[in-house]
């Protein structure tokens, strides 16, 4: 990506972040690093299609920061157009489906499903309904690295698992180095960086490592993280943020925190070549994913261990969970609309101007009309 493109979606982005910060309801944390949004016209013609109904007042939400960037640029765009003011907090997966099930916002983003005894905690708080993922943001897990005069790495499943989990130290492992024969892989320690927080993200990241190379991830995943070493920080932009700053980096985080001066690894999944992270590979892998939810429940089941030309295995999808049946009245409306305008063929546009996967034309379908039942 040029220089030139990158400028001008930071300083959109610091737009959309002081839109949301003007309309907070509480601190929204520090998880805006390598944010990005969408551009001037994209906005405007966004803002000028969405539909408010009845929206109106204030939302407080919470969860996946994964997604944060997309949020940032859909909220400026329906608050401008309908004024409704949203505080997403981005305090990860699992704060947001906390904060969920226990009645204190009416939506979460999360990168993992709901799991069963969580879907039996939200009909406490949606009468009469329970709990749905809505699949909305695609996106590719990326690895982001600080390896000095190290453009192009490339890893596969069993050495990132043995990366992450304190197998291999140095960044001139023979390991590494079969991988990448034109590469100078310098005598560097290697400084592998997890969330501190429990993620949907480490869930996906680590889904990928259990399915793709089980002999060496002996852990059984899990929204917390398991393995033993490495260095820790919160929220996607915090691990962003380290890697940035440290000599030696690695770490995994939504593409979209990929920012100036850090590069992404791309994976040998056994495919002819090895695939970057990008939405177009992103959208390959996640266009081969089932349903497997039931009733109105859309949570997916994708392919980790592709070797489909071009298909990046490492992805995750973040669902937007809302009760479908049993939503409070006062914010029944605003949800509605925001959610309507995010899942629309507009809203959906605007990820892979941010270095998001939109959903699948099958799937986002199903959402939609799913949206338009809530009640």
């Amino acid at each position: 990506m040029k220089l030139q493109r990158k400028n001008r979606l930071r300083a959109l982005s610091l737009g959309a972040v002081a839109v949301s910060g003007a309309l907070a309801l509480t601190a929204c944390g520090s998880d805006d690093t390598g944010s990005k949004a969408s551009d001037t016209s994209s906005s405007s013609a966004n803002a000028s299609s969405i539909k408010c109904d009845n929206a109106k007042g204030q939302i407080l939400s919470d969860g996946s920061s994964a997604q944060k960037n997309a949020i940032d640029a859909w909220v400026k765009n329906f608050s401008q157009a309908c004024g409704v003011q949203i505080n997403y907090k981005a305090g990860g997966s699992g704060a947001g489906v906390t904060s969920f099930t226990q009645g204190q916002i009416p939506w979460a983003g999360s990168d993992s499903a709901l799991k069963p005894e969580e879907v039996t905690a939200s009909k406490k708080v949606c009468s009469g309904g329970q709990g749905i993922d809505l699949p909305m943001v695609g996106g590719p897990i990326a690895l982001g690295y600080n390896v000095p005069g190290v453009d192009n790495l490339v890893l596969d499943a069993p050495t990132i698992a043995k990366i992450f989990d304190s197998k291999i130290t140095k960044w001139n492992d023979p390991a590494i180095a079969k991988l990448n024969p034109d590469a100078k892989l310098p005598d560097l320690k290697i400084q592998a960086f997890h969330r501190s927080d429990e993620s949907g993200t480490t869930d996906n990241f680590t889904k990928y490592l259990i399915a793709a190379t089980p002999s060496n991830w002996k852990y059984s995943g899990g929204k917390a993280w398991q393995a033993k070493g490495g260095q820790s920080a919160p929220q996607s932009a915090g691990v962003a943020q380290q890697v940035k700053q440290t000599s030696g980096a690695i770490g995994y985080f939504e593409l979209s925190y990929v920012a100036d001066g850090m590069k992404a690894v791309s994976i040998d999944t056994g495919a002819s070549k090895p695939v970057a992270p990008s939405s177009e590979s992103a959208t390959a892998d996640i266009a081969a994913a089932k349903v497997v939810g039931t009733g109105s429940d859309l949570s997916l089941q994708l392919d980790y261990t592709t070797k489909a030309e071009g298909a990046y295995p490492m992805t995750l999808v973040t669902y937007e969970i809302v009760c479908d049946k049993g939503n409070k009245a006062d914010t029944l409306p605003a949800v509605k609309s925001f959610l309507r305008y995010i899942a629309s063929e507009d809203g959906q546009k605007i990820l892979s101007t941010i270095d998001y996967a939109p959903i699948p034309d099958a799937i986002i379908t199903k959402v939609r009309s799913t949206i338009e039942g809530l009640s």
